[in-house]
C-alpha cells in the first residue's frame, strides 16, 4: 500500500509542489518570520515560567510522605516478589504462572484495548461499575509483572503532590458532606479516576508502549465519530433543550455519538483528537500517517456536529498550544492557515460562534443562574464545600432554595466552581495545582526534549489539556463519569511521555 502511495501521481504531484514551495521566496520569508517569531519565544517570560520547575515538584519526590506513600501503594508487588523469589523453581515450570507474567508485561497492550471497548459502548449499556472492576483487574495485572520483575512500580513521585493531595480532598468531601450516603456513590468514580492515572502513569515502559496507549485513545475518538456522522446521516432531533432556535433558526440537530449529551461527546474530542495529531506527526510509516490524518478529519467533522461552542475554542487553544511547543517555527503560517479557513465555515457554525456572547441565548442567560447557585453555596461552606457529587450539591441548593432559574439545577456549567461547590477550597487549590504543575512539566519537557514519539505525544497531551481547561470554564465535562476517566487518562499519559522522554534524553 505504501508503495503504491508513493508510485501514485498524486503523491509525486506533491512532492513536487514542495520542492517549488522551498525554492520559492515566499518559502524563505516565512521561515525568516518564524525563526524571529521562535528566537523571540526562547527569550520571553512566558518561556520562562513554562521552563521553571517549581518547588512543591523538586521537594515533593525527595521527601518524607512521597517515600512513605511510595513503598505502601508497591508493597503488594514487593510482597509478591518475594514470594516468587522464594518459590521461583515451582513459578517458572509452572505454564499457568508464565502465562500470567507475559500478560503482567503487556498491560500496556490490555489496557490500550480495554478503552476501546469502554469509551465505544453506547450510552444505554453503560455502568460506570466497568471502568473501576476494568482498573483493579489492570492493577492486579501491574501487581503480577511486578512480581518477576522489581521494576515495574506504581512511579508515586512522577505522580506528583498535588493530585495526591487531591484525591484525599475528595475523600474529606464525603466525611464532610452535607448528605454523605449520597456522596459515597460519588467516591467510587474518583477512585476509578485515581487507579487511571496510576495505571497510565506507571505501565508505560518506552515510547512503543506510549504510542499504543495514545492509539487506543485515537482510537476510541475515531469509532466514536464514526458513529455521529453515521448519526448525521440517519438524521438527529432537534431538541429545544441544547438549541435555542430563535436564535440560532437553521441549526440541525447535535450529534452526541455513545456520550448521550453533544457537549460531552465534544469534550471528549477535545480530550483524545489530539492524540490522533501526535500519531499523525510521530508515525514512521506514510500509511501509518496518512490513516491517522484521515480519522483526525472524521474527528474534527464531528466535533464541528456537536454545535458545542466551548468545546470549539477549546479545541482551538488546544491546536495553538500544541504548535507553539512542537514547532514555534509553524506559528505564523498557522495563524495565517486559522484565518484563511474562517470563511469556508459552514453558516450554521459561524452563526453558532457569533452567539456566544449573545445573552438572548438561553443557552447562554441560563447559565447565569447557575454561577449564582454556586456561588451562594461557595459563600455558606467555603472550607469544606456541599459534599461530593452533582446529586448532593443539587440536594443541598434545593433545600437552601439558592437556584431561581427556569431550567432545572444540574450542575455548576463551571468545572472550578463545580470542583469548590463540592469538595471546598482544598480541592480546587490543589486541582488547579496539578492542572498547571503537570501543564508546566510537560510543556518544559517538550521544550528541552529532542525530536521523537514520545516528545510529539507529550505536547499533544499538554494541548489536550489546556483546551479540556478552557472548555470547563462553561461546562463541567465530569458530570459523566466515563470523562472524568478520559480526563485523568490523557492527565496520566502526560506523566508517562514525561518518564519516557527523560529516559531517551539520559
Amino acid at each position: 500500500m505504501e508503495h503504491l502511495i508513493r508510485e501514485s501521481f498524486l503523491f509525486r504531484l506533491w512532492q513536487e509542489m514542495i520542492k517549488i514551495y522551498h525554492q520559492s521566496k515566499v518559502c524563505a520569508c516565512v521561515d525568516g518570520v518564524a525563526d524571529w517569531a521562535e528566537r523571540k519565544l526562547d527569550g520571553s517570560c512566558i518561556m520562562g515560567v513554562l521552563c521553571r520547575q517549581g518547588k512543591v515538584a523538586k521537594a515533593w519526590e525527595a521527601s518524607f510522605a512521597c517515600r512513605i506513600l511510595h513503598g505502601l501503594v508497591n508493597l503488594p508487588g514487593m510482597l509478591l516478589h518475594k514470594l516468587y523469589q522464594w518459590l521461583q523453581p515451582f513459578f517458572e515450570g509452572s505454564f499457568f504462572a508464565g502465562v500470567a507474567f507475559e500478560l503482567g508485561e503487556e498491560t500496556a497492550i490490555a489496557m490500550s484495548w480495554l478503552v476501546i471497548l469502554l469509551w465505544c459502548l453506547p450510552f444505554k449499556r453503560w455502568n460506570n461499575a466497568y471502568h473501576l472492576t476494568i482498573f483493579v483487574l489492570l492493577l492486579l495485572l501491574f501487581y503480577v509483572r511486578g512480581m518477576r520483575n522489581q521494576k515495574a512500580q506504581i512511579a508515586v513521585e512522577q505522580i506528583g503532590f498535588y493530585p495526591i493531595v487531591f484525591f484525599a480532598s475528595v475523600c474529606l468531601a464525603v466525611v464532610f458532606s452535607a448528605y454523605p450516603a449520597t456522596s459515597k456513590r460519588f467516591l467510587i468514580y474518583h477512585i476509578s479516576a485515581a487507579l487511571c492515572v496510576i495505571l497510565t502513569a506507571s505501565i508505560v515502559r518506552n515510547e512503543d508502549d506510549l504510542k499504543r496507549m495514545a492509539a487506543g485513545g485515537g482510537l476510541a475518538a475515531t469509532v466514536a465519530s464514526l458513529y455521529a456522522v453515521y448519526q448525521r446521516i440517519q438524521g438527529v432531533e432537534v431538541k429545544e433543550a441544547y438549541v435555542d432556535l430563535a436564535t440560532n433558526p437553521n441549526m440541525p440537530g447535535r450529534v452526541d455519538s455513545f456520550y448521550d449529551n453533544p457537549n460531552t461527546f465534544a469534550e471528549v474530542l477535545i480530550l483524545l483528537l489530539p492524540l490522533l495529531v501526535a500519531l499523525m506527526f510521530s508515525s514512521r510509516r506514510w500509511i501509518s500517517r496518512v490513516m491517522a490524518a484521515a480519522c483526525f478529519a472524521v474527528g474534527v467533522l464531528a466535533l464541528g456536529m456537536t454545535y458545542s461552542r466551548g468545546s470549539w475554542l477549546g479545541l482551538a487553544c488546544a491546536a495553538v498550544v500544541f504548535v507553539f511547543l512542537w514547532r514555534p517555527k509553524l506559528i505564523p503560517l498557522f495563524a495565517a492557515a486559522c484565518i484563511a479557513c474562517v470563511p469556508l465555515l459552514p453558516e450554521t457554525i459561524l452563526t453558532r460562534i457569533l452567539s456566544i456572547t449573545n445573552l438572548s441565548d438561553t443557552s447562554t442567560s441560563s447559565r447565569v443562574p447557575l454561577y449564582k447557585a454556586a456561588l451562594e453555596t461557595i459563600r455558606s461552606t467555603p472550607i469544606s464545600g456541599a459534599g461530593l457529587g452533582t446529586a448532593t450539591v443539587q440536594q443541598y441548593i434545593k433545600v437552601r432554595n439558592l437556584y431561581h432559574g427556569r431550567a432545572p439545577y444540574v450542575h455548576a456549567h463551571n468545572i472550578y466552581l463545580e470542583i469548590w461547590v463540592e469538595a471546598g477550597i482544598l480541592a480546587i487549590i490543589s486541582f488547579l495545582g496539578a492542572m498547571l504543575c503537570n501543564i508546566k512539566n510537560m510543556a518544559r519537557t517538550v521544550r528541552h526534549s529532542e525530536n521523537s514519539a514520545a516528545r510529539t505525544i507529550t505536547a499533544a497531551c499538554c494541548a489536550a489539556m489546556c483546551g479540556i481547561m478552557v472548555t470547563g470554564m462553561a461546562d463541567n465535562p465530569w458530570h459523566y463519569p466515563r470523562v472524568m476517566v478520559i480526563f485523568w487518562f490523557v492527565f496520566g499519559l502526560g506523566i508517562a511521555g514525561i518518564r519516557v522522554c527523560t529516559k531517551k534524553d539520559n
